[in-house]
């Protein structure tokens, strides 16, 4: 069996690696560097230029040349964030009949999985170079937030690369891992990791072999591509502001700014200030106009502030969901080529009240965890354990839209979870299984993941079934979910593979909307909760009634009918749970009345029939109530 390389598909720099002996060694690409610039360049015809080598030509031939497409992998041609980059970016950026984003080169469409295959192929040529012998699996990484729909995007690219991926696994897992390995002793540690276009922030605990993570959180569009715009934004205003010249439109000129804005960042991590120069950036009255600027390393960290700043709430949120605070935090491991800025380390130190560990190499440490989790795999590495987490909660749609969890955020997969639900209404033999995944209290306002039905339920009074519901989710993240009538014995399941996906858009909604409408979402929840047992307990009301009211004396009865006839008028959109809860007492004593009336000798009962009700208005009641009930 050949060797399993380990892949970090960077959104600016890519990194592969190898596993020998008890040791990782990063494989050179063709040009003899230890990362590859994530560039693909086509040429005239079906030419294609890869990595160093088309970035060198990228000024001349800025239309054609591809950059960062990572940030489009998985995407929606209409995410937000989609609209926000193709502005800028000098290459066009298309939707796809299923409304996917795609890279238009020539008149022709790619997917993001097609042009970052283009890149794993090159880095599988280095790897069969360095080994000399054939390359088929791989370990790629994705940013820990990373959703179904951007995983799968990745695994699809290794595919068409002839890669058999056998591993996805988290950036900061794998850091995590390189950093670990040799040690022994128990420690808690937080991976920051920003890279090129992502953000995230793991909480993990390391002890003996066991690497656990406890929590993550992050940003799949907040990198230092960000930092870039935000310098080339302020080149773009400074050059207007002394020329009178906008240089939005020119793709040529973007491209330079694009480069000049890498490098200077670069200089500032450095340098306390960066002379930015660049001759013959436009012209005007056919003279050369050059730009000329120096830009401080006070005045760039004041330009990016916001965007250091985005990280804090993710830091507290990855310390909360962990159950942990920064004091109980060992070490903070840097991860990515923007966490050499000084301004984010001292962001970091600010937050966790420590300084952060600068041991591992941030461009190489995630090759070198995925390629030990290769030889974890080849069974090269004994007694090494992953345990990752999920991002978002699973459940399923219950009576009235509520989102009911069956595997909460953080949980640690590989896991099983059952849970036992019931019938709705009276003979009930289907029950429709919704799976959602999210945070809000209402399934509409989470993301539907499959849809199936359990038919053949066994008729049975509505609450009596007990319809066994289990999600099974692997270390690949697949899961499946099956549903079994424990009566009958009948049993259906689905396998829900990722393939549309969650977009960046929507899981930061589903999170933020969480937090802003927590209030609304806890007191709808209570509302149709509510409603719910109002309206079981008023159809198990009218069926005790039509046995045992005989035996109440009018008054009783009265009061019963009053109770059922309240119920029936509730408005559906009565939102005072004061008055709900009322009709819900009037209904509950009503229930008590019945169950004494039980009991009771019907000779010590009024025989008269006085005040009883008549049959055909039960029999409507009834209906009605049921109705009621299965709306």
């Amino acid at each position: 069996m050949g060797k399993i390389i380990g892949i970090d598909l960077g959104t600016t720099n890519s990194c592969v690696a190898v596993l020998e002996g008890q040791s990782v060694q990063i494989i050179p690409n063709s040009i003899g560097g230890r990362t590859t610039p994530s560039i693909v360049a086509f040429g005239d015809g079906e030419s294609r230029l890869l990595g160093q080598i088309a970035k060198r030509q990228a000024i001349t031939n800025a239309e054609n040349t591809v950059y960062a497409v990572k940030r489009m992998m998985g995407r929606r041609f209409d995410d937000p964030e989609i609209q926000k980059i193709r502005t800028y970016l000098p290459y066009k950026v298309t939707s796809a009949p299923n409304g996917d984003a795609r890279v238009s080169i020539r008149d022709t469409d790619y997917s993001p999985p097609e042009i970052s295959a283009m890149l794993l192929q090159y880095l599988k040529i280095a790897a069969e170079e360095y080994l000399e012998e054939e390359v088929t699996d791989a370990i790629i990484t994705v940013p820990a937030y990373f959703d179904d729909s951007q995983r799968q995007a990745t695994k699809d690219a290794g595919r068409i690369a002839g890669l058999q991926v056998r591993r996805i696994i988290n950036e900061p897992t794998a850091a995590a891992l390189a950093y670990g390995l040799d040690k022994k002793e128990k420690e808690r540690v937080a991976i920051f990791d920003m890279g090129g276009g992502t953000f995230d922030i793991s909480i993990l605990e390391l002890n003996n072999g066991i690497f656990e993570v406890l929590s993550t959180c992050g940003d799949s569009f907040l990198g230092g591509e960000d930092f870039d715009r935000a310098l080339m934004d302020w080149m773009l205003a400074a050059f207007k502001e002394d020329s009178g010249i906008d240089l939005g439109n020119d793709v040529l000129a973007m491209q330079r700014l694009k480069e000049t804005a890498e490098k200077s960042k670069c200089e500032l991590s450095m340098a306390e200030e960066s002379h930015i120069n660049i001759p013959f950036i436009a012209s005007e009255n056919n003279s050369p106009v050059h730009f000329d600027r120096t830009m401080t390393r006070d005045q760039f960290e004041s330009l990016v502030s916001g965007l250091i700043e985005r990280t804090t709430a993710f830091c507290e949120k990855a310390l909360k969901d962990s159950n942990l605070t920064a004091a109980d935090i060992g070490k903070v491991i840097l991860v990515g080529g923007q966490t050499r800025m000084p301004a984010i380390q001292r962001h970091v130190e600010r937050v966790f009240g420590m300084k952060p560990s600068l041991e591992a190499n941030p461009d190489e440490v995630v090759a070198i965890g995925a390629a030990l989790q290769g030889g974890v795999l080849q069974g090269e590495l004994k007694d090494i354990v992953l345990l990752d987490v999920l991002p978002l909660s699973l459940g399923l749609e219950t009576q009235g839209g509520l989102f009911t969890r069956i595997i909460e955020h953080n949980a640690t997969i590989p896991l099983k979870k059952t849970m036992v639900f019931t019938t709705v209404a009276d003979n009930q033999t289907i029950v429709d299984i919704h799976v959602l995944q999210g945070e809000r209290e209402l399934a509409e306002h989470n993301r539907s993941l499959a849809k199936f039905e359990l038919v053949g339920i066994a008729p049975a009074p509505g609450g009596a079934p007990q319809i066994e519901v289990s999600f099974d989710m692997d270390a690949n993240g697949i899961l499946n979910v099956s549903a079994k009538d424990k009566l009958s014995g009948k049993e259906q399941a689905i396998k829900i593979t990722p393939s549309t996906g969650l977009s960046k858009e929507e899981i930061d909604r589903m999170v933020e909307d969480s937090k802003r409408h927590y209030e609304n979402d806890r007191m709808s929840r209570e509302l149709k909760e509510l409603k719910n047992r109002i309206k079981g307990r008023m159809a198990s009301t009218v069926r005790s009634y039509s046995e045992f009211g005989r035996f109440l004396d009018s008054n009783g009865q009265e009061m019963v009918k009053n109770a059922i006839q309240k119920a029936r008028d509730i408005d559906p959109e009565e939102d005072s749970i004061s008055l709900l809860n009322d009709v819900l007492d009037q209904l509950e004593t009503g229930a008590e009345k019945l169950t004494t009336a039980m009991f009771i000798s019907p000779e010590g009962a009024s025989r008269s029939g006085e005040g009883e009700l008549k049959e055909a208005d039960l029999q409507q009641l009834l209906k009605s109530a049921l109705d009621d009930v299965k709306s």
